[in-house]
């Protein structure tokens, strides 16, 4: 049986030098953190503190190792599915110049915009992550903080986005509809299932808490973080910006990394981050990227390989880890004993 042509990386050279040139840059990233950081990290994460800084700085790097063996499943779940040119769904080169660096621009603007509100009425600075997701913090958010973090990112990263490019391309077009349902629940399924296992045996707090605090927390944490991130990053990154990337660069590889290094660039200023000195928000800024760039770019390839920006964003987004990591943030969010 003839397996189709499928847009995934492909040996040439020019794909490979794009590989070699993300593995060195991530190198210079770890070793340029070790420089800075002299042995100590100095974020707000109390799940981490007890770490030995050699293991906090090995996390990155072991996850994206996590990363890129399911990248490895979710082509081989995926390597008889029909093709599709993800690429045509963007406009002309010109055009897609055009869009991807006037919503680039808007992104960042809406992140400023972030950093703004969120201290003019009392709270921290906003970012695509609840303070305290996944990694805890010393002061968590109150109710008020999270519902308007929530508010905002949907409003600013999802809703305005959508409808602006809706008024000219199918859902299609935007990456949000499916080509092949079966194939796209088999590979959410298998995906959350191995992600689920990687997160609870990496962060067991879910276990410490009662099973009646999980069953009100874990629906309240669904749909907290599906409005304030899930759907922001799904509509702004990989329905819009990936299928111009793929115009534009004509490298699958190339069009991952740039997922990868945009959902870092959502997220630089982190709830953990620390801004005390210059020194400090060098090191908070380089690690945003040291530790996003890899999931942001498992969610590309993804949605590369699938043509459904859905799938990532119910597979490796909703529920691995926004429910099963952030369950007890939000049950202390909320009170929930």
């Amino acid at each position: 049986m003839t397996i189709p042509e499928f847009p995934v990386p492909s040996r040439t050279r020019f794909e490979l030098l794009v590989i070699g040139v993300g593995i060195l840059g991530w190198l210079l990233l770890n070793l340029l953190v070790l420089r800075l950081a002299n042995g100590f990290l100095p974020f707000d994460r109390p799940a981490m503190a007890d770490m030995p800084f050699a293991l906090q700085m090995a996390m990155p790097t072991l996850g994206l190792v996590e990363q890129l063996a399911l990248m490895g499943l979710v082509w081989w779940l995926t390597r008889r599915r029909a093709a599709f040119d993800m690429a045509a769904r963007a406009p002309e080169k010109s055009g897609a110049w055009r869009e991807a660096l006037g919503l680039l621009a808007y992104a960042m603007l809406g992140q400023v915009g972030g950093w703004i509100v969120g201290p003019a009425l009392g709270y921290r600075a906003f970012s695509f992550h609840l303070a305290g997701s996944v990694v805890g913090c010393s002061a968590p958010p109150s109710p008020g903080e999270a519902l308007l973090w929530a508010s905002y990112n949907f409003g600013v990263f999802a809703v305005i986005p959508y409808f602006w490019f809706r008024r000219a391309y199918s859902n299609a077009e935007l990456n949000l509809v499916s080509t092949d349902r079966r194939n796209d629940v088999w590979v959410i399924l298998t995906v959350l299932v191995v992600e689920s296992a990687v997160e609870l045996a990496a962060m067991p707090g879910l276990f410490k808490m009662s099973p009646e605090a999980f069953l009100i927390a874990a629906p309240i944490a669904f749909v907290l973080c599906f409005f304030g991130t899930v759907l922001p990053t799904m509509v702004l990154i990989y329905a819009i910006l990936l299928p111009r990337y793929l115009k534009l660069t004509g490298s699958p590889a190339l069009t991952v990394i740039l997922g990868g290094l945009t959902y870092a660039l959502m997220h630089l200023v982190e709830g953990w981050s620390s801004f005390r000195t210059p020194h400090d928000i060098a090191l908070s800024v380089i690690f945003v990227f040291v530790s996003y760039t890899g999931p942001g770019m498992f969610k590309a390839f993804v949605t590369l390989r699938t043509g459904n920006a859905w799938v990532h964003a119910l597979g490796y987004h909703a529920v691995a880890p926004h429910v099963l990591a952030d369950a007890p943030l939000i049950a202390t969010v909320f009170g929930i004993p």
